[in-house]
C-alpha cells in the first residue's frame, strides 16, 4: 500500500504542529519548570541511586572470570 505525498506532507504538518505546542508551552512556563527540575530529580534517584543500592552487580561480585560467571548462569538456567 504506496502512501500519497499529501498523507506524508499532512502528517508532518501535525507533527510540526504538536512540536510548536510544546516548544512555545516550555517557553512560557514558570513554575512548571521548576516542577520539571523536581520530576528529573526524582526519575535520577529512582533510576541511578536506588539501582546501585538495592542490584549490586552479583555475577561480578562473586566471580572473577567471564567463563566462571557463564558457567554459572547456565546452571541457573539449565535447572
Amino acid at each position: 500500500m504506496l502512501i500519497s505525498l499529501y498523507e506524508v506532507m499532512k502528517n508532518m504538518d501535525l507533527l510540526k504542529k504538536i512540536w510548536f505546542f510544546y516548544r512555545d508551552g516550555f517557553r512560557e512556563m514558570t513554575v512548571g519548570k521548576t516542577l520539571w527540575v523536581i520530576i528529573l530529580v526524582k526519575i535520577f534517584i529512582f533510576f541511578v541511586v536506588i539501582k546501585l543500592l538495592f542490584f549490586p552487580n552479583i555475577l561480578s561480585r562473586d566471580y572473577d572470570s567471564d567463563s566462571a560467571r557463564a558457567e554459572h548462569v547456565r546452571k541457573e538456567l539449565t535447572k
